[in-house]
């Protein structure tokens, strides 16, 4: 994985982030529905989720509740859901595991023109999650 500067680090240099009305029910639909593994929860004293950190393969998303305030609260107040694909190397397997958990399925597996297979999910909060084994090579 390519890091900030291009210097092979393993970090991502790219986060998608997300706020949430709800935001321990979407960090429970993505681990458990779509498999997402927790780096990292923080919580205030009233147990609203300031910010949390969850992985998939090399890639992570940043998430967080709304209406905590702040610049980046503010900024998003009022936008619509976001779509973030996501690499995964077995899309069946990754597609049941959703299914099995109730997840919303917009699209099944599906081969794509391109050589991909795809599957696509909408979270609890309307946001579009899409998994696929298409993976750009980036050279910096």
């Amino acid at each position: 994985m390519i890091g900030m500067a291009g210097k092979g680090e393993g970090r991502p240099s790219i986060y998608p982030t997300v706020l949430y009305a709800d935001a321990k029910a979407a960090i429970k639909l993505l681990t458990e529905g779509l498999g997402f593994s927790e780096l990292s929860v923080y919580e205030d004293e009233d147990g609203a989720v300031l910010h949390a950190e969850l992985v998939q393969g090399n890639g992570a998303v940043m998430l967080g509740s709304k209406g905590r305030g702040g610049v980046f609260d503010t900024a998003m107040k009022g936008a619509g859901p976001a779509g973030v694909y996501i690499v995964v190397d077995d899309v069946d397997a990754h597609h049941r595991r959703a299914v099995e958990h109730g997840v919303e399925i917009l699209m099944p597996p599906t081969d794509q023109d391109y050589g991909s297979r795809d599957y696509m999910a909408r979270d609890v909060e309307g946001n579009v999650w899409s998994f696929g084994t298409y993976a750009p090579d980036i050279a910096v």
